[in-house]
């Protein structure tokens, strides 16, 4: 069933997308909640300047999204953590840790949901994660350090 969203809904959509979702989903929750309408073409005429609206802005976040992959492409993230007597870190390096990194060093916020570790970071040394940015996913580097050290 295709509906017209009036609020935004986590994980669904925008206010003003047009999307199309299971008829049980709508019939017993977005339609009874006033939280979207059934399109239908009084619909469409009513509403057609903010549609037009919402295109426009998702297709901005689309462009940005690709700048932002671009921009930060094969980039390193610099990590300081306290380490043990065996060259252990005593905290591993979290997804939160990354995204604000990635916010002090390159100006750029990434939700902590868009950082993916394959493994927890617990060494020193070089690490790949990834970051997914829209429908994109890209690799960065991450360089953890002994505290009181610097990169090389």
């Amino acid at each position: 069933m295709e509906v017209l969203l009036l609020t935004d809904i986590l994980g669904i959509g925008k206010k003003n997308d047009l999307i199309v979702v299971k008829s049980g989903f709508a019939l017993n929750h977005l339609l009874p909640s006033r939280k979207a309408l059934v399109v239908t073409p009084n619909v469409r005429k009513r509403y057609a300047e903010q549609i037009k609206q919402r295109a426009l802005e998702r297709e901005q976040e689309r462009q940005l999204q690709s700048s932002l992959s671009i921009a930060l492409g094969g980039k390193v993230i610099h990590l300081t953590g306290k380490v043990s007597k065996t060259g252990k870190l005593y905290a591993a390096i979290s997804p939160a840790a990354i995204s604000e990194a990635i916010k002090k060093e390159h100006a750029t916020e990434i939700p902590e949901s868009s950082v993916k570790i394959s493994a927890p970071i617990k060494t020193l040394g070089k690490h790949s994660v990834q970051l997914t940015v829209g429908a994109q996913v890209i690799t960065m580097d991450v360089e953890v350090v002994k505290e009181g050290e610097t990169a090389k």
